[in-house]
């Protein structure tokens, strides 16, 4: 997100016939993917969370800070 890079385990949303690239959008939640979602739907929630205005920044700061190299 905005540029901070994470390792994420997606584990959750394989079975046998699935899988997960690059280019692919999922909803994450403390490291774990839970669920693939469209563009859209990732669009709809960063709009979302961007209105938070100041709140948002804040913890966008936070995750730069701890950003794997």
């Amino acid at each position: 997100m905005s540029g901070v890079r994470r390792n994420v385990n997606v584990g959750l949303l394989l079975d046998a016939s699935d899988s997960v690239g690059v280019g692919d959008w999922v909803l994450i939640h403390v490291g774990f993917a839970i669920s693939r979602i469209d563009e859209g739907q990732a669009r709809a929630t960063y709009e979302l969370l961007a209105s938070l205005g100041e709140p948002f920044e804040q913890e966008l700061d936070e995750l730069r800070g701890s950003a794997i190299e």
